[in-house]
């Protein structure tokens, strides 16, 4: 064989390899279910969703199935759109015993002087041992980023799948951090007199770096690095998220005085502990929020105004509530959920909170968070309502596939439920 063909078969096959595997899924039919499509269609109590080439097709009422499909019976259960965790650090951190780098925190490097420039693309490991465990609770995408890093931003995050796939990065860069609170403050030097003035001097230093020829050449003595400089353009044009953690009304305020200096930054606030204070004016400035909402106790003084009710009062006053911890628990949010729901938030504003509304935050509303025809089939076959702390999800799909519903947990569970009696603990397996 010439050289030729062989380069035109290594290519040929390459491009087969490269092809998408849901161009090869099966079609699937899921039939009988409650199916909560968080659109316009609203809840359809007896359902069917059809799955074509790793896409929503159609979902209807009733159970008739065309022809083609493989049917999965799920008559008594609940299906979903697949969860997104909206604050995480999955793919950057392990198990806290695992010795080595944690990705999810940075010390000073010359090419950063505020953290802006610091992106989290380059540090994701699909093969993190907390992904499954995240995924096989019905949660199939994320965003994640840097816990901190000590400055006054904490670095570009990304949009992630949870599949198995080396190539986890959906969306990179798809939004930037900063803390306001007690903990940012005292990482910038010590007073919220010094940060404000600090985030202010970026913001315009990126607005200067639009019109000025950054390159290895030019003349730069900012307060940030030209790589800062870079990366807070988009940032500056509203084309990424900027997330900012706040707690107090007092800073809540300021995060909208920013809003209303730099116009057309897309901000979001997370944490957001006092928001329900400023719910009228949060919604006022169409500012969405990422909250634990079960944040019911004073951490701190910026925190005397917690309230379980926080994301029902958010939502009444018209405020996007998006339910998210800082971590890599991510899993936990639908108790979080549930809870936000005991205490008035309304059933469908919690999966939203978990799914659609998530979504739009990065950008993504167009491909994942809802059950509607084109979206990417990512969803969750529950037991019960997902927002009830005693049912799980039986099968979960990104892609359109069905994922292998295991973990390390799973397995560590198995190893000591059926242990060979006979031999040490460590050399059993299940």
């Amino acid at each position: 064989m010439s050289l030729f063909k062989k380069v035109a078969l290594a290519s040929s096959i390459a491009l087969g390899l490269s092809l998408s595997a849901s161009a090869f899924a099966e079609n699937i039919a899921i039939v009988g279910a409650k199916i909560h499509t968080v659109s316009s269609a609203g809840v359809i109590d007896e359902g069917t969703v059809l799955i074509k080439d790793g896409r929503i097709q159609q979902v209807v009422e009733g159970t008739t199935v065309p022809s083609g499909y493989r049917e999965i019976d799920a008559k008594g259960k609940v299906v979903t759109p697949g969860l997104i965790g909206a604050s995480t650090s999955l793919g950057l951190v392990e198990v806290s015993s695992s010795a080595g780098t944690v990705d999810a925190g940075v010390e000073s490097h010359a090419i950063s002087s505020v953290g802006a420039a610091f992106d989290v693309q380059y540090a994701l490991n699909s093969g993190s041992t907390l992904i499954p465990i995240t995924r096989i609770e019905g949660f199939t995408s994320a965003a994640t980023g840097l816990r901190g890093a000590g400055k006054l931003f904490a670095g570009q995050g990304a949009f992630i799948t949870l599949a198995s796939t080396y190539q986890p990065v959906l969306k990179a860069k798809a939004f930037m951090q900063i803390d306001v609170s007690n903990s940012g403050a005292d990482n910038n030097g010590g007073s919220r007199a010094a940060l404000w003035v600090a985030i202010n001097q970026a913001f315009d230093e990126a607005k200067f770096a639009k019109s000025y020829s950054l390159n290895p050449s030019a003349d730069w003595h900012g307060l940030t690095t030209m790589a800062d400089a870079k990366a807070l353009i988009p940032v500056l044009d509203g084309n990424m998220s900027l997330i900012i953690r706040a707690d107090r009304a007092a800073d809540i305020l300021q995060v909208m005085a920013l809003k209303e200096r730099y116009s057309n930054l897309n901000i979001v606030l997370g944490s957001g502990i006092e928001a329900w204070r400023v719910a009228d004016e949060l919604a006022q400035h169409k500012i969405p929020v990422i909250l634990d909402p079960e944040s019911n106790l004073p951490g701190g003084f910026d925190q005397v105004g917690a309230t379980l009710e926080n994301a029902a009062r958010l939502h009444k006053a018209g405020v996007t509530v998006v339910v998210g911890m800082n971590t890599h628990n991510i899993r936990l949010a639908t108790q979080h959920a549930g809870n936000a729901v005991a205490n008035g938030l309304p059933h469908s504003a919690g999966i939203a909170a978990l799914t659609i509304n998530v979504a739009k935050l990065f950008g993504m509303d167009e491909q994942v968070g809802s059950l509607e025809p084109g979206k990417v089939a990512d969803l969750v076959i529950w037991s019960g309502d997902p927002l009830e702390v005693t049912e799980a999800a039986e099968q979960v799909f990104i892609g359109g596939e069905a994922i292998d519903m295991t973990s390390r947990q799973t397995k560590l569970r198995d190893r000591y439920l059926k242990r060979d009696t006979e031999k040490p603990v460590g050399y059993t397996r299940p």
